[in-house]
């Protein structure tokens, strides 16, 4: 579909599987920080001790990709008060983890801002197959009518509309195919951004900021 992706990266990935990495890159994908793995969670870590988890992400993504990523999403959506304020030391410009609006929006931490980008929960394989026990033909629909309402309030006022996908899950053929036919439908309308999360971010502290 020629869509370039927004890839919450496992910095693991990079030392396990660098053909990931490699295919990502030569695809022009960006690559956001999201931990070290899923099964270390935020959740509790003191302050320095995520400091050390936010920086041996950010540094071992750098060091594989060739740049530092822009964006962050915590593995299992997880914070904690001093999250937001440790992502912004490091650098970071914008967060998925708030599934709260269809526009970005700016949070100001001490003396920096960090912005949120929207992610889903509700257009997410993990939890539509998983959790919701949705069939992938429902899914495929659940896609076209998001993107239907958004694309017609999006003629006076841009959104953002995210598409969460988990290889291991929407890469499997009987699902795949229903993906294939959602991608092929949306394709089809004029002036709609394929961005990723880090030109989203960009433009709008080109043109909203305040």
């Amino acid at each position: 579909h020629k869509i370039r992706a927004t890839v919450a990266l496992n910095s693991t990935v990079c030392q396990h599987y660098p053909a990931i990495v490699s295919e990502g890159k030569r695809g022009g994908w960006e690559f956001m920080g999201h931990g070290t793995t899923n099964s270390r969670s935020l959740r509790g870590l003191s302050r320095e001790a995520e400091r050390q988890v936010i920086e041996e992400t950010l540094d071992t993504i750098a060091s594989a990709v060739g740049t530092k990523p822009q964006g962050w999403l915590s593995p299992g959506l997880t914070e904690n008060l001093h999250t937001l304020g440790l992502l912004a030391e490091a650098g970071i410009s914008y967060v998925c983890d708030w599934c709260n609006d269809d526009e970005p929006y700016p949070m100001t931490v001490g003396n920096k801002t960090i912005h949120s980008i929207p992610y889903t929960v509700e257009l997410n394989d993990l939890g539509s197959y998983l959790n919701f026990h949705i069939s992938p033909a429902q899914f495929r629909q659940n896609i076209v009518d998001q993107f239907e309402v958004l694309y017609q309030e999006g003629a006076t006022r841009g959104k953002v509309m995210a598409i969460a996908l988990h290889p291991f899950l929407s890469g499997q053929p009987f699902r795949a195919k229903y993906l294939d036919q959602a991608l092929d439908y949306l394709r089809k309308f004029d002036k709609v951004w394929w961005a990723t999360g880090g030109e989203i971010v960009d433009w709008y502290r080109s043109h909203c900021s305040r």
